[in-house]
């Protein structure tokens, strides 16, 4: 495992600015309070923190309460883990950093990949593919986590949200193996609530985490869900509670 002390890889050569890709455009912008730190945004939306050469940083809270699950599940070693959405790969290197294992990941825009490849040179591989149709063409039990983190504007795509597809994702699970979704929600939770209940049609066991400020209706947010056979353990410092208890609960205030 590399060593967590190691200092920041120097670029050779400046990597800021702004790069056309399939879907608009990705700007690659310096953290000023941060030497070597960048963030990519993808049509002006931050999309990853990304420290080159120093995979042990996990700067967004969400991508935090994901790796929380994942470390919750009781998971082989080494295990298999796909992420749909890569992105500047922040999470996938993340994972392959911290434990035995071989990160897939996926992203659709396929200039975004390379210019991803190209100024991060991120350890994990990555596959340009849309997401659904990856899932679906997985080997049945072949790997252990599987995480989506997709949006297309504020939104998951409907296709990655169906009772259809969550039995895709279960198909392609090994047996104990992890379901982590990024859901982008308001006030009420609609789109969290009706993700539960379609993952409690195909899954035994769904876990809820995000902040209390957006748990509690206050703001558009992140929310982190989780499903599995298994039984789910989070060891996050936000709220979080079985889904089931979500979806039966009319009060979307939730407390540890």
């Amino acid at each position: 495992m590399p060593n967590p002390r190691r200092k920041p890889r120097t670029p050779k050569r400046r990597i800021a600015g702004s790069y056309p890709i399939a879907s608009g455009h990705a700007t690659i912008v310096a953290d000023p309070e941060r030497d070597g730190a960048y963030i990519l945004e993808v049509n002006n939306v931050p999309s990853s923190y990304v420290v080159p050469g120093a995979p042990e940083v996990l700067e967004y809270d969400y991508m935090r309460w994901i790796a929380s699950f994942i470390e919750g599940v009781a998971l082989p070693v080494p295990f298999t883990a796909v992420h749909l959405g890569a992105a500047g790969c922040a999470l996938p290197s993340y994972v392959q950093h911290r434990w035995d294992s071989e990160n897939i990941a996926v992203e659709l825009d396929g200039a975004l990949a390379k210019l991803v490849r190209d100024v991060f040179d991120p350890p994990v591989a990555i596959k340009v593919a849309e997401a659904r149709a990856f899932t679906h063409a997985i080997e049945p039990s072949s790997v252990d986590v599987i995480v989506r983190d997709v949006f297309a504007g504020p939104d998951t795509p409907r296709p990655l949200t169906t009772v259809e597809y969550y039995r895709a994702v279960h198909r392609a699970l090994r047996p104990g193996g992890v379901f982590v979704a990024n859901i982008g929600d308001a006030q009420g939770l609609a789109r969290t609530r009706a993700e539960l209940a379609g993952l409690a049609k195909v899954f035994a066991h769904t876990h809820v985490a995000a902040s209390a400020r957006v748990l509690s209706g206050g703001a558009y947010g992140n929310v982190v869900v989780a499903a599995s056979d298994a039984p789910l353990r989070f060891g996050g410092e936000v709220p979080s509670k079985p889904g089931q208890l979500l979806i039966d609960d009319h009060h979307p205030v939730l407390h540890d």
